[in-house]
């Protein structure tokens, strides 16, 4: 069923399950997120003042159990309120808010069985969809430094995993192997030269799970999506002021959400650019989101967390690579495709990030050494 429709029909019902100050006036269709339908709905409070709100279909062929990645929300966004109050903010602005349903669960689940949720809405503020300067990168790294700060006496290992293994690497890379094997597409013979590229590298799988399981690294809490646009940036101000998307929200290792932000946000092409001579990683945008991570988190990194992140930029990409391949080997059935061998384009761009790292370890670990003490 199409957005309109559900504006035009039972989403009035819906809305009334909601814990909602005064009466809903309009609702409409609001972002452009590519997982869950999103609504605003936009109230009139009995005092005459316009109140608005995010009403969110979840979607659960992705998230196989939303009770557990609502508990999730909102366990991390209860804790941030309180942070964000102790530090004098203001947690309407500053976190997400759950609106709770009139059952006072944290979700609603309707005739069909499909499970609704509500945000209130933050007011004020712009979401930027593409890195365009330096600038923006070092911001968005203060921001996800900054959530990383705010979380870091949170219980990590209470959180669900909403998606089991989400980023870890050997079991990305048992997959990968498996898809090898079996070649079930006939595709192995024209991608030798990738899939002797990712085997050459598995020793580096290992690297930071190893470090974890021996207590070097510590477990932390994770977005796990950190996009610029997972952003709200105050539009009077343009500072970032509050870290949305939650739904991945998990166990994890710092270096994850800092590694895959320099995968996408430091290559100097597009995740699917066929010609690679125009893929590198950006040092300057290495530099500008490092020293923004490294401020935003305060301190609040240990000093061998510190030292690995390179090893996080480096094996968050080569993960994205060998995911691209592996569906590329078993018949393009998890990205979407728009081309005969888009996937394998996708590898190869991430697969010459990954060397080209490899090329300015020097430089990288230099960077990271720099900023350390911020």
């Amino acid at each position: 069923m199409g957005e309109a429709n559900l504006v035009n029909g039972e989403i009035d019902e819906v809305i009334g399950q909601f814990q909602m100050e005064g009466k809903a006036l309009e609702k409409k269709p609001y972002g452009n997120g590519h997982i869950n339908d999103t609504f605003l709905v936009v109230c009139e409070t009995p005092e005459g003042k316009k109140r608005r709100y995010i009403l969110q279909k979840m979607n659960h062929s992705i998230f196989k159990a939303p009770e557990q990645l609502m508990e999730n929300v909102v366990n991390v966004t209860e804790y941030l309120r309180k942070v964000i109050l102790a530090q004098g903010g203001d947690p309407d602005r500053e976190t997400l808010n759950v609106v709770k349903a009139k059952s006072d669960s944290s979700y609603y689940v309707d005739q069909k069985g499909d499970y609704w949720r509500m945000f209130l809405f933050v007011e004020g503020t712009v979401c930027l969809e593409m890195v365009e300067s330096a600038k923006d990168f070092y911001d968005s790294g203060v921001a996800f430094g900054n959530f990383q700060k705010m979380l870091a006496g949170y219980p990590a290992k209470t959180l669900h995993e909403t998606i089991p293994n989400f980023h870890n690497t050997p079991s990305r890379f048992q997959d990968f192997q498996k898809a090898v094997q079996e070649d079930k597409m006939g595709r192995a013979a024209s991608a030798q030269e990738e899939i002797a590229f990712a085997l050459a590298r598995e020793n580096d799988t290992k690297v930071l799970t190893d470090l974890l399981k021996a207590g070097e690294l510590p477990l932390r809490v994770t977005h796990n999506d950190t996009k610029l646009n997972n952003i709200l940036f105050d539009e009077d101000t343009k500072k970032a002021i509050c870290i949305i998307d939650l739904d991945t929200v998990m166990p994890g290792l710092s270096h994850y959400d800092f590694g895959d932000s320099i995968r996408f946000g430091a290559s100097t092409g597009a995740e699917d650019e066929k010609d690679l001579s125009k893929i590198e990683m950006d040092l300057e945008l290495f530099e500008a989101f490092t020293k923004g991570y490294l401020e935003g988190c305060g301190g609040s990194l240990t000093e061998k967390e510190i030292e690995m992140l390179p090893m996080g930029a480096k094996l968050m990409t080569y993960e994205c690579g060998i995911r691209f391949l592996a569906d590329y080997l078993e018949g393009d059935v998890y990205f979407k495709i728009h081309r005969e061998g888009h996937n394998l384009d996708r590898a190869r761009t991430q697969f010459k990030l990954v060397k080209d790292m490899e090329d300015k370890w020097t430089e990288m670990a230099a960077i990271v050494e720099k900023y350390k003490n911020k």
